[in-house]
């Protein structure tokens, strides 16, 4: 039951994976068939970027032959990337030609390669089975040299992560603002807990980077500061300008203390 929830997990996956209108492709899901784009959805108003898979593609689907379309692609991509599972042994299927031909693409390109081929038809799951993927009719004139196919690009995952370290508040933050930071985000904490609501009920980070920022020192200035409304303002506002006005005083002792 797991292997088939997997499958149908990486159908959904390659319908999102997919260059086409995306009405196009429910409509042909359902039988129906409309020669025109939509023009409306994410695919028809912004083309993502695309490669050309078509030797992936005929690799892929030579493994699905060669391995007798018996099995799902997690064994199917072991074999491509030339892996010695106890599996690929139990089978043989380290002997196969195209054991070790797909080591040019990682197992996360190989995973968006198996899921757009089921997307676009070329390949079916085999549900009353156990899951192994098969070959359709389509993907005939594929393997035989007779068609080309187009991928989305995969995303950049790692990017990502990056992207979202350099959001992090915590490395926007100023190492001489660090310790303002922390006590406001305490006060929002202790906020929080005696109200029963999660932090970002009380402020989100933004406004709180806003406050270290701009340090308000009453409250129509407090007022201005995004995400600060007029019950906030009432409720908040006296609290945190405290603490602002704290931090502002410790910072003149030690600007006296330096001169």
């Amino acid at each position: 039951r797991k292997r088939l929830e997997r499958q149908k997990l990486d159908a959904l996956l390659g319908f999102c994976e997919s260059i086409h209108c995306r009405r196009h492709s429910l409509l042909g899901y359902f039988g129906e068939c409309t020669p025109a784009q939509c023009g409306n959805c994410d695919n028809c108003l912004e083309p993502p970027q695309t490669w050309d898979g078509t030797e992936a593609a005929r690799k892929a689907l030579s493994c699905v032959y060669r391995t007798e379309q018996r099995f799902g692609a997690g064994h199917l991509i072991d074999v491509l990337l030339g892996k010695t599972t106890d599996k690929v042994s139990q089978f043989g299927h380290d002997n196969l030609s195209t054991f070790g031909v797909g080591k040019e693409l990682n197992e996360v390109q190989w995973r968006g390669v198996f899921r757009q081929l089921a997307a676009m038809g070329f390949l079916n799951a085999d549900l009353e089975g156990y899951g192994g993927l098969r070959l359709t009719a389509l993907s005939r004139p594929l393997l035989k040299g007779e068609q080309t196919i187009t991928f989305r690009v995969e995303s950049a995952r790692s990017e990502k992560r990056k992207q979202s370290k350099e959001s992090d508040p915590r490395r926007i933050v100023a190492a001489d603002d660090e310790g303002l930071w922390q006590a406001l985000r305490e006060t929002r904490t202790r906020l929080a807990k005696e109200q029963g609501v999660p932090p970002y009920v009380i402020f989100h980070d933004a406004t709180l980077l806003e406050m270290l920022a701009r340090r308000p020192r009453d409250l129509p200035e407090f007022a201005a500061i995004s995400g600060v409304g007029a019950r906030k303002l009432a409720q908040y506002g006296e609290t945190f300008l405290a603490v602002l006005s704290g931090a502002s005083r410790e910072s003149s002792i030690f600007a006296d203390g330096s001169a």
